[in-house]
């Protein structure tokens, strides 16, 4: 029997065999060398994050320019970089996913301009873009033209921000420049044992600094998921990565001039959760992110940054089918204090729902900032105002549950009603006040104290009297900075409700070219 393709057109002919060569990247070996590295190749990635069969590719055939050290004949067609569009949940995305096969997915010149292409796309568009990073830094035989294609896609970044989602997953290395592009996207993944990040690896650091750390210890998932807070989430291999990326995508806009994508709700929106009643006390601590899941759809919150500044949690969840962004005192860390490291993430995160039309549900519990030189030295009055300037910027629906403890300068910072906070809420629990009755007592009262016949059973006195009085929600509920005491059972309900009634706030802020945050 005739081979069918020896009797094709030689133009169909050509073009198959350029499509051969194209999807093959840098060949078996080097995809089987990735595969035995616990990494998929760029193509089985993006097979995995788009809806089947919804990959339409550009810039196939595109090679690099560099005819210098040989590299005119090193040319792979797609050059290193897979890039085009397709549907996640039947919703456009844009993408594209560094080949860690071809080059060591070096970046070129003809690269850098395939990925500023579907940036671009993107923007004109108004869809998500999400780049699958695996990539072994600039490509040195193309020099300053590989540092142009960077700054190109930095710009390109920047412009984008608050237009446009962008995620970044880290899949291999990011080292050098090329760290800086996901820096300035909305959210990071890494996966855990195959990625790292790093401006300067071991080796320059060791020669700079004598001092010796490991790729996984200097720029791990692991390190920046908790120390440095560079990264938002992580997953075990690849599978689980792409998996996040499309379950974040179901919680955002395609662009910042729609709403969220609603889903059909399974879970009552008129539910009351009577264990809300017994979980918040006067005394000891209790894990918010219980008060979170008891609330919100189904149990289903998509915690973010979960292994930085624990002292304060941060994610998205639906209420209703419709998105919300939550952030949380968290009273088991630091019994819920802001610290720089939570002022920062929490800012972050506000500022990422604001662009994108997320309605932010604050659960506040906050003794007050943490005390301490290095808190001080660390500059807490610049880093805290960031959350103060975030929450009063953002223009989104804002609810607040005050459920135990709003002392001092925390109160006003965590959403209050005074920073335009659209429905302030509090459980009888809650505690408004300056500060705690203890500190109080012994600056109003001292004197007193000091002069009673029994100066503790005096403070005792004083104590319950000034906790009668100030140390709780009726005072604020009095002056109308809360809106109504509820029964914690009550929580979900009222969300609900609130959520409902805003879903269609107008709101703005003066014409301006930009603010001055307190970076």
């Amino acid at each position: 029997m005739a081979d069918p393709t020896a009797l094709r057109p030689p133009a169909l002919a050509r073009l198959d065999e350029m499509n051969r060569r194209a999807l093959d990247g840098g060949g078996t070996a080097r995809i089987a060398k990735q595969h035995e590295a616990g990494k998929l190749s760029a193509r089985e990635r993006i097979d995995l994050l788009l809806d089947p069969g919804s990959f339409v590719e550009i810039d196939r055939f595109v090679v690099h320019r560099c005819a210098d050290f040989g590299m005119d004949e090193q040319k792979v067609l797609g050059d290193g970089v897979v890039t085009g569009w397709g549907l996640v949940d039947g919703r456009k995305v844009v993408v594209f996913a560094q080949d860690f096969t071809v080059i060591d997915g070096s970046l070129s010149g003809a690269y850098a301009s395939k990925i500023c292409k579907v940036m671009d796309l993107a923007m004109k568009v108004g869809a998500p873009v999400v780049g699958l990073n695996d990539s072994g830094g600039a490509r040195i035989q193309e020099g300053v033209e590989s540092l142009a294609g960077y700054a190109d896609i930095f710009l390109r970044n920047t412009l984008a921000s608050g237009v446009v989602p962008q995620i970044s997953a880290i899949l291999g290395p990011c080292a050098g420049g090329a760290v800086y592009s996901p820096a300035i996207t909305d959210l990071i993944l890494m996966t855990e044992r195959t990625s790292y990040m790093f401006v300067n690896g071991p080796d320059v650091i060791r020669t700079v600094t004598s001092e010796d750390v490991t790729k996984e210890d200097l720029g791990g998932a692991a390190t920046h998921a908790a120390r440095s807070g560079v990264c938002h989430l992580t997953a075990p291999d690849d599978r689980a990565a792409l998996a996040q990326v499309r379950e974040l995508l179901s919680f955002l806009p395609s662009n910042n001039t729609e709403a969220p994508p609603r889903h059909a709700a399974v879970d009552p929106v008129d539910r009351e959760v009577p264990e809300l009643d017994t979980m918040v006390h006067a005394e000891g601590p209790y894990d918010v992110r219980q008060l979170v899941r008891a609330v919100v759809d189904d149990g289903r919150f998509l915690e973010i940054h979960a292994r930085f500044a624990q002292n304060i949690v941060v994610g998205l969840a639906r209420i209703g089918g419709a998105p919300i962004g939550v952030i949380a005192n968290q009273p088991q860390v630091l019994a819920g204090c802001l610290d720089i490291k939570a002022s920062i993430k929490a800012a972050r995160f506000v500022r990422f729902c604001d662009c994108f039309n997320v309605p932010l549900v604050t659960l506040v519990d906050v003794p007050g900032f943490l005390p301490g030189l290095d808190q001080e030295y660390g500059g807490i009055i610049a880093h805290g105002a960031k959350l103060l300037y975030a929450f009063a910027e953002a223009t989104v629906p804002k609810i607040t549950v005050i459920t135990r403890k709003a002392y001092g300068g925390a109160y006003d910072v965590m959403a209050s009603k005074h920073i335009r906070a659209d429905y302030n809420l509090a459980f009888p629990t809650a505690e408004i006040a300056l500060m705690g009755a203890e500190g109080a007592v012994n600056i109003v009262y001292g004197r007193e104290i000091q002069q009673a016949a029994d100066p503790a059973a005096a403070r005792a006195r004083f104590v319950e009297d000034y906790k009668t009085k100030f140390v709780n929600p009726y005072k604020a509920a009095e002056l109308g900075f809360i809106d109504e005491v509820i029964y914690p059972c009550m929580l979900r309900i009222r969300l609900a409700q609130a959520l409902d009634l805003l879903r269609d706030k107008r709101d703005k802020n003066p014409p301006k070219k930009h603010g001055n945050i307190p970076l």
